[in-house]
């Protein structure tokens, strides 16, 4: 009776292969560009062969948007994780840019990865497609919090409060300003108090 075998090629194996082909374009394409990396350093740098890239990701531009998802999820994920810190719905609001200032000074900073990405995109690609996604989720999220927060115009002040945070980030890429996000809260404070008639320490 023969004994049965796990094949070495098993899901387990293609996940991993997944991962690293993942966490090699995650800081090639964070730190060079998208468009300047090709798949070939991609893949030297995952330790992979081609065709895993080509069955994980359909093509370049699949592990692009994998990259971005990727990327959003993890901003996400410290957005929420900061908010989730406060109980009054004015300190959630401005919780954004506690998230933002772990963000800029975290070692190896270099942008806005949807800022940078997209700045090497035509509208129609699949770049644009994922940081508009993103940026759809941000301002949704920062209009239910103003709202939440009781701000007369929540959607005004949404917009003031990314322009903010998209004004802090490159400021800190540009200028080197580790101060870049404290600067755009105490802003958003201004801001935040003007909407609603009331007055508070930054």
């Amino acid at each position: 009776m023969a004994t049965a075998t796990h094949s070495t090629d098993g899901p387990t194996e293609r996940t991993t292969a997944r991962e690293r082909l993942l966490a090699a374009a995650d800081e090639l394409f964070y730190e060079e560009g998208v468009h300047t990396v090709g798949i070939d350093r991609v893949i030297e740098r995952a330790g992979v062969a081609k065709a895993t890239l080509y069955n994980a990701f359909g093509n370049k531009d699949g592990l692009i948007r994998a990259y971005l998802e990727g990327r959003h999820e993890a901003r996400r994920f410290r957005i929420i994780e900061a908010i989730e810190r406060y109980d009054t719905p004015r300190e959630r609001l401005l919780a954004i840019f506690d998230a933002l200032d772990a963000s800029l000074t975290r070692p190896g900073y270099n942008g806005c990865a949807f800022v940078n990405a997209s700045a090497e995109a035509r509208p129609s690609e699949p770049i644009s497609e994922a940081a508009n996604k993103h940026r759809s989720w941000f301002r949704n999220l920062t209009i239910g919090l103003a709202r939440d927060a009781g701000v007369p115009e929540p959607e005004l002040l949404a917009r003031q409060f990314v322009l903010l945070y998209d004004g802090a980030a490159i400021s800190a890429r540009i200028d080197h300003n580790p101060t870049a996000a404290a600067l755009a809260r105490a802003a958003a404070v201004a801001l935040l108090d003007a909407m609603t008639g009331e007055a508070h320490q930054v």
